[in-house]
């Protein structure tokens, strides 16, 4: 006895194939619009919100270490200003190519004296207390004067011996034809308000550690 198999018809086949083919588009369109959706949400968080940064040196040594990876908040300054103790990343006065991290040590129309190894702020007759430092400080620490111009700040690193920040970056400056004489240079000690870029917050490779202000400036 023959069996013979009832064939579907053209007309529904093709329908079907159809909607194969639009069902097969939607879900490759759906993967697009996801892949579409998750670049645009990285580039506007690393653009707008976060500053994801690999130290490339010892100056803040041993609050960061060298390679250590570290996330800041671009929004930390959006409504309130740095304080001493910050860390922050700014743009490097001479290069602002170049993202640099420090800590804030001089405050917009603040005195800064150092002597001997000491700050003084404001002609206080008590230095700050940073307790962290990571060694005695005997490299560029003493003689300097400087007044810190509104809507700027005077930083340092933490490795105090191997650190260039706004003692040295003057003398850069001449060196790199970017002043023409020590009066022009003076400008370089200081970051300017519109350069800082926002606030270090913790490290979280290859150590892990919470970068809060705990220096006791009282």
């Amino acid at each position: 006895m023959a069996i013979y198999e009832k064939k579907e018809p053209q007309t529904l086949r093709r329908r079907r194939e159809e909607e194969k083919k639009k069902s097969t588009r939607k879900e490759i369109f759906s993967w697009i619009r996801m892949f579409v959706i998750v670049i645009a949400v990285v580039f506007v968080t690393l653009r707008f919100v976060i500053i994801n940064a690999v130290i490339p040196s010892g100056s803040m040594e041993t609050t960061i270490m060298t390679k250590d990876r570290l996330i800041g908040f671009r929004f930390s300054y959006w409504f309130d200003d740095p304080e001493r103790g910050d860390i922050i990343l700014f743009d490097y006065p001479l290069d602002e190519s170049q993202t640099y991290i420090k800590r804030v040590i001089g405050l917009p129309g603040e005195t800064v004296d150092i002597i001997d190894g000491r700050i003084y702020i404001n002609g206080s007759d008590t230095p700050l207390e940073e307790n962290y430092l990571p060694e005695e400080w005997w490299w560029e620490n003493d003689g300097y004067h400087l007044e810190v111009p509104e809507d700027c700040y005077f930083v340092m690193g933490d490795n105090r011996n191997d650190s260039a920040d706004g003692r040295v970056w003057p003398e850069y400056a001449l060196q790199a034809g970017l002043a023409s004489t020590e009066e022009e240079a003076e400008s370089y000690h200081f970051v300017e308000r519109d350069e800082i870029k926002g606030k270090a917050i913790f490290t979280y490779f290859r150590h892990l550690k919470l970068l809060v202000n705990t220096a006791d400036y009282e």
